[in-house]
């Protein structure tokens, strides 16, 4: 089992898909369908088998009807986070500080799911989502 997709609430679609296309270093998907107005909102390539869709909070009440998630639309997680090597961590890592963005050490030998990771910080996107990177040995 593998995860799909993760959507995001966002308020703006387009400077949300440009943060994470421009500084995290993803790749955009349906930007050109989402711009001539034939997809609902952009995504963002993650690897291979995952994306992350960037849906504007104005959709929540489609939202809560269509997928039955009540009140909450299926909000709210409490953080997602990604994993890279340590030469992307660290350059990714400097492309957040010099957006002035803060980030929150997650300490060292951190548990997920390859075990212990050497180090992970989090950070909040522009539309508050909580963002967790780390890498591993």
């Amino acid at each position: 089992m593998n995860i799909d997709h993760v959507v995001l609430w966002v308020d703006d679609p387009r400077n949300s898909l440009d943060f994470y296309v421009n500084i995290m270093g993803m790749r955009p998907v349906r930007q050109q369908e989402f711009e001539e107005g034939t997809a609902a909102f952009p995504s963002v390539r993650l690897n291979d088998s995952t994306i992350l869709d960037l849906m504007n909070r104005d959709m929540l009440t489609g939202v809560q009807e269509f997928t039955g998630g009540g009140d909450s639309g299926g909000a709210p997680i409490n953080h997602i986070c990604l994993s890279m090597n340590a030469e992307d961590y660290s350059a990714l890592r400097s492309r957040l500080i010099a957006q002035g963005l803060d980030l929150t050490s997650g300490g060292e030998q951190a548990f997920g799911a390859q075990g212990l990771a050497e180090r992970s910080e989090y950070f909040r996107d522009p539309d508050g989502n909580v963002i967790e990177i780390r890498h591993y040995a």
